[in-house]
């Protein structure tokens, strides 16, 4: 049984980043138990408190959740399904571990999919969706300067996730979301220069004013121009990682 005290989920959307992703392409406003449980350790993968490869074992979080392993199993099971952990037979879970070529492969994936989103938006040229873009490109710009790039990083995976939604085609949301989440780390690692996030702040803002004017094309150059920076920023990190 669950305690009373496991948390409800925040609200978005100021809440944590995985919570936040299991809105999906369709916003929901209460989460099941073991979604809140996967919201939970997915939030530590993503900052960094669990490191990739590192063992995820079901009873310890039975106890720290005080909840039988069954909810703690099913939340794994969605973090895997999320890309975020690995189910090994008999080792258990594990962070996931991506190599170079594994992480250069996903980010392509992903410019693909943000290529038709970025197409689609400049189609549609939503007065909503045009408002809250301005208003994330204003607030990577009162961010580019921190001295970590955490406040950056999050705010380009929040204005990511509110492009998906309003794509217009929940399917192709849900995909982009899910590799949204998956690189999330990664985008972190390459936002860490500043010069890489100012950028990335300079295609955004390009994005924005192709988009402003219905420039189908200016917006998904801009879109695959900053995920593909973002990958060779993470590719460099992971490579000076292991020089290090």
């Amino acid at each position: 049984m669950a305690s009373a005290d496991m948390p409800s989920p925040p609200a978005p959307p100021r809440d944590g980043y995985v919570a936040f992703r299991w809105f999906g392409a369709t916003p929901r406003l209460t989460l099941s138990l073991p979604e809140q449980i996967a919201a939970r350790i997915g939030d530590r993968i993503i900052d960094g408190t669990y490191e990739p490869g590192e063992r995820l074992v079901e009873q310890d979080f039975a106890a720290e959740f005080s909840v039988s392993r069954g909810p703690v199993r099913e939340a794994l099971r969605l973090l895997e399904k999320e890309g975020l952990v690995r189910i090994h037979a008999r080792r258990g879970a594990e962070v996931t571990r991506l190599s170079a070529q594994e992480v250069a492969e996903t980010f392509e994936v992903r410019a693909g999919l943000f290529a038709i989103v970025s197409r689609r938006l400049a189609e549609r040229r939503d007065p909503q969706l045009l408002c809250n873009y301005r208003a994330a490109v204003a607030e990577l710009a009162r961010h580019v300067d921190d001295a970590d790039g955490a406040a950056y990083a999050e705010t380009v995976f929040r204005a990511s996730l509110m492009s998906a939604r309003a794509c217009g085609n929940a399917r192709l949301a849900d995909l982009a979301i899910s590799l949204s989440l998956q690189t999330l780390r990664y985008t972190r690692l390459s936002l860490a220069p500043l010069e890489r996030r100012r950028r990335s702040l300079s295609l955004w803002q390009a994005a924005l004013a192709a988009l402003e004017a219905g420039d189908a094309d200016g917006v998904e150059a801009a879109s695959r121009a900053r995920i593909e920076d973002s990958m060779c920023g993470a590719i460099a990190a992971l490579a000076a990682d292991a020089s290090a």
